[in-house]
Formats: C-alpha cells, sequence, structure tokens
C-alpha cells in the first residue's frame, strides 16, 4: 500500500446506474448515497441509479453523484476488506475528484463535500451565460508547450487558456467562444486535431472567476481537518495536508489549471519516498477514463479500476 495511490475521476465518467451494485452489495456504500441524499435535501441516489443521462450531467448533479460513487467504493473497500486509505501513499482527485479525494482522506466529511459540489456546480454553471463560454480538446500530436501556443494566438480573438492537462495528446483549453473557436483553427492550422466539447459553461478559465468567490464564501464555513493521507492538488501537482493550503488551493483550483499530468508525473517519481514513487494507481469511483491518462503519463506504473464489487475483491486480493 505504501507503493499506490488512489485516484478520482472527474465530470465525464458519470453513467445511470453507477455505484449501485456496491450499494446492494455493501451496506456500508449504501450509507454513503443515503448521507448524500440528507445533506442535499433530495434523492440524487434515485437520479444516479434511474437517470435521465440528461439530468444527471447537469454540472450541479453530476459533481456529487460521481463523489458519491467514489466514497461508496472508498467505504467498501474499508468496511468489506479491511483495505484503509490512510495506507496508501498518496490520493488525487480529477478536478471535482480532488473533493472526493479529500473526503475520502478524511479533510471533509460526505455531507460537506456533497454541499460544496453542489455549491460548485450551481455557482460554475451561473459564472458565464449559456452559449458564450466553450471547451475543446486538442489530440494526437500536442502537449501543454504546444497548446500554450496555440491558445496564444486564440487569445487575440477572446479569452482562452488551458484548462486541463491531462497527458501528451490530450490537452483540454477553454475559455469565450470566440477564443475557443479560435484556438480551434489555430490547432488545425500546425496539424493538431481540435474537438469541441458538449460543456455548459467554460470551467477551469478566468471566466469561472465569480465562481471562485463563492466557493471561498462556501469553503470558509466548512469544517476542514489535515487529511490523514497526502491529497496532490490539481494547482501545484505537490501534496498538500494544512486545511489553510487545501482551502486556498481548491478556490484557485475554479479558475486554475488541471495539472494531471504533472500529478502523476510526480507521484510516480516521487522524490521523498525513496528508491521510487507509486507503482500503482487506482482509479476508484466511476469509469476508467484516469487509468488512460496514467498509462500516458506513468508508463510502468500499474492500474486498476474499482466500479463494482469484483473490481473490490480482486484489488484485495493482490494486496495479499
Amino acid at each position: 500500500m505504501s507503493r499506490i495511490a488512489f485516484i478520482f475521476p472527474g465530470q465525464g465518467s458519470q453513467a445511470v446506474g453507477m455505484g449501485e451494485e456496491l450499494a446492494d452489495a455493501f451496506p456500508a456504500a449504501k450509507a454513503v448515497f443515503d448521507e448524500v441524499d440528507a445533506a442535499l435535501g433530495e434523492k440524487l441516489s434515485d437520479l444516479i441509479w434511474g437517470g435521465p443521462i440528461e439530468t444527471l450531467t447537469l454540472t450541479a448533479n453530476a459533481q456529487p453523484a460521481l463523489m458519491a460513487v467514489s466514497l461508496a467504493a472508498v467505504q467498501a473497500l474499508e468496511t468489506g476488506f479491511g483495505v484503509k486509505i490512510s495506507q496508501a501513499a498518496f490520493v488525487a482527485g480529477h478536478s471535482l475528484g480532488e473533493y472526493s479525494a479529500l473526503a475520502a482522506a478524511g479533510a471533509l466529511s460526505i455531507a460537506d463535500a456533497a454541499r460544496l459540489l453542489r455549491k460548485r456546480g450551481e455557482a460554475m454553471q451561473a459564472a458565464v451565460p449559456v452559449g458564450q463560454g466553450a471547451m475543446a480538446a486538442l489530440i494526437g500530436k500536442v502537449d501543454v508547450e504546444i497548446a500554450e501556443t496555440i491558445v496564444l494566438e486564440g487569445s487575440a480573438a477572446g479569452t482562452v487558456v488551458v484548462a486541463n492537462d491531462n497527458n501528451n495528446g490530450n490537452v483540454v483549453i477553454s475559455g469565450t467562444k470566440a477564443g475557443v473557436e479560435a484556438a480551434i483553427a489555430a490547432a488545425k492550422a500546425k496539424g493538431v486535431k481540435a474537438i469541441s466539447l458538449p460543456v455548459s459553461a467554460p470551467f477551469h478559465s478566468p471566466l469561472m472567476a465569480p465562481a471562485a468567490v463563492e466557493m471561498e464564501k462556501a469553503l470558509a464555513a466548512a469544517k476542514i481537518i489535515r487529511p490523514v493521507v497526502p491529497v496532490v492538488a490539481n494547482v501545484t501537482a505537490r501534496p498538500i495536508e494544512e486545511p489553510v493550503d487545501i482551502r486556498r488551493l481548491l478556490v484557485e483550483q475554479v479558475t486554475g489549471r488541471v495539472r494531471w499530468r504533472e500529478s502523476i508525473q510526480w507521484m510516480a517519481e516521487a522524490p521523498d519516498m525513496g528508491g521510487g514513487g507509486v507503482t500503482k494507481f487506482v482509479e476508484t469511483g466511476a469509469g476508467r477514463q484516469l487509468s488512460g491518462m496514467v498509462k500516458r503519463n506513468a508508463p510502468d506504473a500499474e492500474t486498476m479500476a474499482l466500479n463494482v464489487p469484483g473490481d473490490l475483491e480482486a484489488f484485495a486480493k493482490s494486496l495479499a
């Protein structure tokens, strides 16, 4: 476990029915969904398991929903198999997944994480009128340096920045519609494939500043304690443990870049661990998107996804 990191997915991994098998098999997992429902004052679990996907995908729903599935897997792993997150080297999460990581590490309660993510989703959606912002994925022969030159050219037409540095070959840009469209044209001129993303707002860009203000207020009122395992932050790609730093970086994360490539590479090398870093990354919750990114960022590391009861059993057996 000292060479293992648990990683938690962000938006895009949601699917109707996610986590239902965990809730059916493990009372502790079902209790997580009940706690999230109570915290939000609604049956989000009904939406998670029954859909429709269009409603589940709404930012204000998807964010607490994905956290709930991740924490259900964590609780099932601990109560069903005795595997504790505190035994790991690090935890980290992609965008909203950072809240899942913090809750898994005990820095946030599940109820507070659900309420914060509901607020985060609402604030991010309200920050920019629909249709004025956009995001796009740069795919193929592209890294963050090339992406920076592309957004620099696009910025002549409007705001556009690198939002997610996922891995070489997958960089997401975000900004005004005009800025992103200009950057897409610049990318294609350089032979880089650019795909517009079906998102409702320009996440992780300066346009999210109003949402950052709202999250600063919400986080100031939330109880945050030191995590039981270091959390690698999106904004710095380095571990954080002090509550004051956690609050500050969660606010910065709203407008800042998700440095996922750097985060995975840092954990895989982890100079302070001695004799090498993390050798296995365990994607905990819905989907397997992060596992693919890990293989591109740390090709020598193992990956495993914990989505259903059989995954948890196989992981526990692998430790034995």
